[in-house]
């Protein structure tokens, strides 16, 4: 008001919105995780919060981080001399990298306020493939808060045939997934860890507010322990996502802990299995909280025969071939001379 206690002409014309006030203030929670690794349940768990909004894999910024990159993604008009040129452009701005960074941080962040729908002071987005552009979440943003989700290596693998592949042994079209991710989210687990938090799928089933309590803690919310079951109600139907666990688990439940030992039964599996841990190494998986050792050994120790040998032959080996004929055209595109 003005000194005659009439309204200031421009302020008195907005409504006063709460809503919009406290989306204002709203910051994402990232949940960073592998495929299949249970982080679908553990964002209906958080959503079950009232402080906490939520939509299913909004993929959003992979796209705008990768504007920068010239290799890792494709394009009609051509993602190298487009990369080249919005580097150029945002290197130019009077702040650098920066102003662009800061006004993506600030795209995104209206975006995740209109699909908040004005509900909570946090927005989760859970993106497993979020795991290429780790560093730059830290640091587009400083105040957001960033959830590291493990789970054992073998049921993530097992998961991945049984739901993606059918049940049939062909992880080569999640090479990516299963070799970059877990480098990648070990690696930046290690680099933030002062600023974020890690929690086992193991543990979440197992004994939930042991997890969820101080996960809630680290969110500085208050912790009920309600959640654990009010979380059914939580839908997230969308394309993305995971609806096979959505609609097969309506309340925590340890039986997806063993399935992996039916899946990956066969010779060709295990010892496949076996390479597998060996590559992610002890101190990868020491940092994900699991013993190269003891998951060898419980995998030694699982029964295995012959089944499906030829199919588990074949197909990996076919499947190896279109991967190197993929990588080296990307390599050609990718190294083509500066226009």
């Amino acid at each position: 008001m003005n000194e005659n206690g009439a309204c200031a002409p421009l302020l008195c014309t907005l409504p006063i919105d709460e809503h919009r006030i406290r989306r204002m203030n709203q910051e994402p929670i990232f949940l960073l995780s592998l495929p299949r690794s249970g982080s679908t349940l553990l964002q209906r768990l958080l959503a079950a919060h009232d402080d906490v909004s939520t939509a299913p894999e909004p993929w959003i910024l992979l796209p705008q981080v990768y504007a920068l990159r010239e290799r890792g993604a494709f394009a009609e008009y051509g993602q190298v001399p487009a990369s080249r040129a919005i580097r150029e452009f945002a290197q130019g701005l009077p702040n650098g990298e920066d102003d662009y960074f800061d006004e993506l941080r600030a795209f995104v962040t209206r975006l995740y306020a209109k699909a908040s729908r004005g509900k909570g002071s946090y927005f989760l987005d859970k993106t497993p493939r979020y795991y290429f552009i780790v560093d730059d979440l830290f640091r587009l943003f400083p105040g957001g808060k960033f959830v590291f989700l493990w789970r054992n290596p073998l049921a993530v693998v097992a998961s991945i045939v049984e739901t993606w592949g059918g049940g049939k042994w062909d992880l080569e079209r999640w090479r990516h997934d299963l070799f970059d991710g877990v480098s990648a989210l070990a690696t930046g687990f290690e680099r933030y860890a002062d600023r974020a938090h890690a929690l086992r799928f193991e543990d979440l089933v197992t004994n939930p507010d042991d997890s969820l309590g101080p996960l809630f803690d680290y969110l500085a919310l208050p912790y009920d322990p309600a959640i654990a079951t009010n979380f059914a109600a939580v839908q997230l139907d969308a394309r993305m996502g995971d609806r096979v666990g959505t609609g097969r688990y309506s309340a925590l439940s340890t039986e997806p802990l063993d399935k992996w030992k039916s899946v990956t039964s066969t010779v060709v599996r295990k010892r496949w299995c076996a390479d597998y841990l060996r590559t992610i190494g002890e101190h990868r998986l020491s940092v994900m909280g699991y013993e190269l050792q003891g998951l060898l050994e419980e995998l030694d120790a699982a029964p295995a025969g012959l089944r499906h040998l030829g199919s588990d032959l074949i197909r990996p080996s076919a499947s190896r071939a279109a991967r190197a004929g993929r990588e080296k055209a990307a390599k050609l595109l990718w190294n083509r001379p500066r226009q």
